[in-house]
């Protein structure tokens, strides 16, 4: 089938065949045939293999087939043509009286749907697939296990392949694939049909030859994935209208109007400049600048590998490794022949701050060309970036599909635009939870890609989605055991699927970095890897090749950083900030609570004029608003316009470690792991200012660090409470232990920390099997070892839970592949707990009422959008509402207690405005409000509950 056979395609089908049905549609009684939208579906596959397939993806199915490409794209049509023959059914035809009695004329006898209970034991994905299996077997006499291999795509076409148990129940009912009485018309049908599909998709000379084939689990995945996407474009009545309608066009004028209308973009075809003008072209370098060392050996490194493979760039905080990143996905997309990328980060707010990176490298980098690139900012608050919204509104285009425009035969699309220069956009139809991913470029949090190794609905299109990328994994130490169980995972079925990946940190632990090479290898030999030295480190590992370790020599750009004990009390902290910024300066405050970074501002208040708190207790827009003002003040030259002369201290909780380019002459910083630490000392004279940091006070042109958050004291050295909380007691011991030489000025250079030098060997002794720190420190160390081992060992068996497994041999059918799994979960609140070993939190939209009753957003929000009077008995205009759902904020974890959880979404649930609940509240539906009153202040689930535009959400026990 090449797009479509034209008109009389059902022509020498019987009637019993052109009886059954496929789709109804109850408002206007309209209705499709199945040979119709077999045909449809067919040939929606057939356009989607030729035109919006990524080669890379397309090859994994070519190299199983004995004609490669040209078996690969008949059964990829063929699967998609017969995915919905389980409707040749009683227990799917019943369902609509009229039809089924249409159907019954024709010698197709069934029961009533009313006395037909048990028809849902056979849904029409696992009836199809059976039928399928049984008519392989039986017709063409193929082996169960090599009929099952390719049967099982229609099985799983609905989103979750079948279980031996739901087979089980099926064919101890023989009814409720043909009715008892008339089983012989029933059979006829189906074969026929079937046959019908083999002869137009020409699949019947080709059989034979399929019959030794073992079509590898990664295969099966991704052919279920494209007849996924083909059914629901087929599916959709705009594209494709039911009959009366559909018999007014012909087939390729159906076909080919409907493909036109949909206008999907093309997949990526990278051409990358050489590498002497890759960096300039794509990033701006000053005029004559070279790319720094790590940057060219990334390049060239990626180029001399036999295939694609794993590249791991480890490399000091700003040296240039996203640039390296972005460079080396167009080497691999090249040669590999993906169709897109995706950018993972750790936070919503590392990927807002990537995305307009990827944006500009897009844009230089399709500059000139013809054509459009769907674009996705992939996490749950996408819709309220602003550039985000931009490129939805570039692409919203209403699917409508097809029209009469003139005579009643002439069917045109509704719309052809043709960009005459590549337009980024968010195409219309590539949105929504399940679909996104399927964009070409995106950049989004690290659980969207985790979400590939979760047993969720239709996990088959986010392998499909990801399968024709590159992937870039930055942060790659940001990760927990649990989170890398699952990263681990993913990475064994990316290497699988050949997908290149680009893994990016500054801090990297060797055992961490040997666990992502054999993930993603598939090998456990790769001890090389672990014991590597040096640093900048590139890595590349390719499958079934020994890796290549290189370390880089550093670009020159050397910090000396003094490193100093500071006692854990405010006032000492008050005082010492008082002699440092006497002349001035700016001097960042690291917590590693919320409520330490509330008390420590109060303290400091008192003492000086300008003191910003930045933290995650703040409500989205107020978040962004903060983050604009750290770059306005402290932004790299050029961007900082306004950096602040008097003395400005800035109270943060990890929000500052990363993602914002901001610099600061002075840190003081909680005792915190050592590879976040030395992150927090990347914000420390970042950029260079003036000869020799001229430009900064004069006492403040040596980069200092005070560490402080712990009894330095005890032996060992005690962290506070909330540290402990967060981080847990081992890393936070292992750390000290590695710094007690400098900070005591016992190491070989005294105090001294030398960014980049120390990096990866600090690291390395901190996540190291060697003991550190002073002897009498070991017995606590040790107990302390066994207590986060033991956390290790359950957060990476909770991991297993609802994870799908290894990738299984090839031939080996996808039966029960999602079982027990987590249902539509993917990028919601469930979705994220499963793939995140977090509390359960709560999020709520903010409004306050005033004094008089009424409801309004709140009053600071700037642009004229504060103190908006809202309705309480309509739905808010779409504006008023999407500032409302802009105001969310996530509760803090004194309210993860399951208890004091179920309590609060009780007492939220009585505050409910039922007419924001309506199917009309596209913005503000199922969402939580919380109502501040006219002082900002409420009460929730025994908690008092106090909002500042200056310091976000205080939390305290209500009197």
């Amino acid at each position: 089938m090449e797009g479509g056979s034209g008109q009389g395609l059902s022509n020498g089908l019987s009637r019993a065949a052109r009886a059954v049905w496929a789709k109804h549609d109850r408002d206007s009684e309209g209705w499709l045939p199945l040979w119709r939208h077999m045909a449809d579906s067919g040939a929606v596959a057939g356009l989607l293999w030729d035109g919006w397939l990524p080669a890379q993806v397309r090859r994994l199915v070519e190299q199983a087939l004995p004609a490669g490409a040209e078996d690969a794209r008949r059964l990829a049509v063929w699967a998609a043509m017969t995915h919905d023959i389980g409707k040749a059914t009683p227990a799917f035809a019943c369902q609509v009286d009229s039809l089924a009695e249409t159907m019954r004329a024709a010698g197709l006898g069934m029961p009533f749907y009313k006395e037909f209970p048990d028809r849902r034991l056979a849904p029409h994905g696992l009836a199809g697939m059976l039928l399928l299996r049984e008519w392989l077997i039986e017709r063409h006499g193929w082996a169960k296990p090599a009929a099952l291999q390719l049967a099982i795509v229609a099985g799983g076409h609905h989103g979750v392949p079948p279980t031996h148990l739901d087979i089980q129940q099926v064919t101890r009912r023989p009814e409720l694939l043909r009715s008892p009485e008339c089983a012989q018309s029933w059979r006829d049908v189906q074969w026929e049909l079937l046959d019908w599909c083999a002869e137009e998709c020409g699949v019947q000379k080709r059989l034979p030859h399929w019959r030794s084939v073992k079509l590898p689990q990664q295969a099966q995945v991704l052919l279920t994935g494209l007849v996924i996407v083909a059914d629901w474009i087929a599916s959709n009545s705009d594209l494709f209208p039911y009959f009366p309608d559909a018999q007014k066009v012909g087939e390729h004028e159906r076909v080919s109007a409907a493909w036109r209308a949909l206008d999907l973009p093309k997949p990526w075809r990278a051409i990358p400049p050489s590498i002497e003008d890759i960096f300039s072209a794509r990033f701006s370098l000053p005029s004559g600048a070279q790319p720094r060392p790590v940057q060219r050996r990334a390049v060239e490194i990626a180029q001399a590998m036999s295939r694609p493979g794993l590249l791991l760039i480890e490399a000091p905080m700003g040296e240039g490794k996203t640039e390296a990143a972005l460079a080396v996905t167009e080497v691999f997309a090249a040669r590999s022949e993906a169709g897109g990328c995706y950018v993972a980060l750790p936070t919503m707010a590392t990927g807002n701050a990537m995305f307009p990176r990827l944006l500009s490298w897009l844009g230089r980098m399709f500059e000139g060309r013809e054509g459009r690139q769907a674009v996705h900012l992939a996490h749950s608050k996408a819709a309220l970036n602003e550039q985000y919204v931009e490129l939805v509104r570039a692409g919203r285009r209403a699917v409508r599909g097809v029209e009469i425009d003139g005579a009643p035969s002439e069917w045109r699309p509704r719309a052809d635009r043709r960009a005459a220069s590549t337009e980024l956009i968010a195409h219309q139809w590539l949105r929504g939870r399940k679909k996104a991913m399927l964009a070409e470029f995106g950049v989004g949090t690290i659980d969207q890609l985790l979400f590939m190794g979760l047993k969720s609905r239709h996990l088959a299109l986010r392998h499909l989605a990801l399968a024709g990328k590159v992937v870039v994994i930055d942060e790659a130490h940001a990760y927990d055991t649990y989170m890398n169980a699952y990263l681990d995972r993913v990475l064994s079925w990316l290497g699988a699927y050949g997908v290149p990946v680009v893994v990016l940190s500054a801090t990297l632990p060797a055992r961490r970095r040997r666990e992502l090479a054999e993930a993603y290898s598939g090998a456990t030999t790769l001890a090389e890897i672990e014991s590597a030295s040096g640093y900048p480190l590139i890595t590349a590992v390719e499958r079934d090749r020994p890796p290549v370790i290189e370390a880089v020599p550093g670009s020159g750009r050397d910090i000396d950083v003094h490193l100093e004990r500071l006692d854990d009390d405010l006032p000492t902290l008050t005082e010492r900030l008082r002699r440092e910024l006497a002349d001035g300066g700016c001097a960042l405050v690291i917590r590693n609570t919320v409520d330490r970074v509330l008390e420590t501002a109060d303290h400091l208040r008192g003492s000086f004029e300008n003191v910003l708190v930045a933290h995650s207790r703040f409500l989205d827009l107020d978040r962004l608003n903060k983050d604009a003002t750290l770059l306005r003040l402290f932004g790299p030259p050029g961007t900082a316009k306004q950096r602040p002369t008097a003395p400005y201290i800035v109270v943060a909780s990890q929000v500052a470690e990363q993602s914002l380019d901001i610099d600061f002459d002075l840190l003081v910083s909680d005792l915190c792991p050592i590879d976040l630490l030395l992150q927090r000392m990347g914000r420390l004279h970042r950029h260079q200012r003036g000869e020799g940091q001229s430009e900064r006070p004069e006492r403040l042109r040596t980069a200092r660090c005070l560490v402080t958050g712990a009894d330095w004291a005890a032996s060992p050295v005690e962290p506070v409470a909330g540290s402990r909380r967060v981080y847990g007691l081992y890393p936070l011991l292992r750390a000290a232990a590695v710094l007690e030489p400098y900070l005591s000025g016992t190491a070989p250079t005294g105090n001294v920390v030398r960014l980049p030098h120390d990096i990866s060997p600090l690291v390395q002794r901190a996540y190291g099997p060697e003991p550190v720190g002073p002897e009498q420190w070991q017995d606590a160390l040790a107990r302390a070892r066994e207590a986060h081992e033991l956390q290790r060992s359950k957060q990476h068996q909770k991991a297993q839970d609802f994870q799908i497994n290894p990738v299984g041999k090839p031939g080996s059918a996808l039966i029960g592949w999602l079982d027990a799994g987590v249902g539509d979960a993917d990028d919601t609140r469930k979705g994220r707990a499963q793939v995140r070993d977090t509390p359960e939190s709560l999020e709520v939209l903010v409004v306050q009422r005033r004094a008089d009753g009424a409801l309004i957003t709140v009053p600071w929000l700037s642009d004229g959008r504060g103190g908006l009077e809202l309705p309480t008995e309509s739905v808010p205009e779409p504006r008023l509402a999407r500032i409302v759902a802009a105001c969310g904020l996530r509760l803090p974890y004194q309210f993860s207690d399951p208890e004091t959880l179920d309590r609060a979404i009780q007492e939220l649930e009585t505050q409910c405005i039922p007419a924001w609940q309506s199917e009309d509240s596209h913005w503000l539906a199922g969402e939580l409000i919380l109502v501040l009153d006219e002082n900002c202040r409420t009460r929730l689930a025994g908690y008092d509950l106090h909002y500042s535009e200056a310091d976000g959400l205080r939390v305290a026990h209500a009197e």
